[in-house]
């Protein structure tokens, strides 16, 4: 109980007025988008656990990898009636279990104080080599897609490769995993617009991925100026002065 205890405090620890704000405004455009439409009860929890969990994300809390488990297994199954095969697999297969090893390497990198998770950044190099690797892997899992007979194959397999890449920067806590993810919500929300217009009934999905992209884009600023200054105070700190372990070990 006292781990747990522990635990609740941190994830509450450290919120501002205008994250609170935000949270509220996007549970409330779910809700009343689900209402007005018609969403039923699947597509309605799906979608209110995936945009706590991005919010959260951004955040830095780890409570984001429980909502986000919870989201991966109904948004499969939303994904899978709308023969987004390449989402499915991405879900159950993938995003499944990289909640818990986020859970887990998260925990190692918290700061006490503010109860988020310390934020770091690639050097440019390494940031162009990954987009590039990106890119060949997504025109080559297009050409699988699209043999298995899937829904806008090209279309599906970025939403894909880009979520796999920004998803292992999410874990590493790297800021580049925002830039990425602000491409996969563009896509994505094109996707199920699509859907949408040809008669599915996925107006929470579609609402749930459109709030992805304005937080993706509120976060990338937010973790872009946290990761520059963890990087200052790393570069001006050195081992065994008395700084906090965590930074100790980003200076290292």
């Amino acid at each position: 109980m006292t781990k747990l205890r522990k635990f609740i405090k941190s994830e509450l620890t450290g919120w501002k007025k205008w994250e609170i704000l935000w949270m509220v405004v996007a549970t409330a455009v779910i809700l009343g988008l689900s209402i007005y439409w018609g969403e039923n009860a699947l597509g309605l929890i799906m979608a209110l656990t995936g945009v706590w969990c991005v919010i959260l994300t951004g955040k830095g809390k780890r409570s984001s990898f429980l909502f986000g488990t919870v989201n991966s297994i109904l948004y499969a199954v939303v994904a899978f009636s709308a023969k987004y095969y390449g989402e499915v697999m991405l879900n159950l297969l993938y995003y499944l279990p990289m909640n818990v090893v986020g859970w887990v390497l998260w925990k190692k990198h918290m700061n006490d104080e503010t109860g988020e998770v310390v934020k770091k950044r690639l050097k440019l190099r390494k940031g162009l080599m990954v987009y590039a690797l990106t890119g060949l892997a997504i025109v080559g899992y297009g050409l699988v897609l699209a043999a298995l007979g899937g829904n806008l194959p090209y279309v599906d397999s970025m939403s894909t490769v880009v979520s796999v890449v920004a998803q292992i920067l999410s874990v590493w806590r790297l800021m580049e995993q925002w830039v990425l993810w602000i491409v996969v919500d563009i896509v994505t929300v094109i996707m199920w617009g699509v859907d949408f217009a040809r008669g599915g009934e996925t107006i929470a999905t579609l609402a749930m991925w459109s709030i992805y992209l304005v937080n993706a884009v509120i976060m990338f600023v937010r973790w872009y100026r946290e990761a520059n200054r963890n990087e200052r105070e790393a570069a001006d700190t050195r081992p065994g002065d008395g700084a906090p372990e965590d930074v100790r070990q980003e200076a290292g």
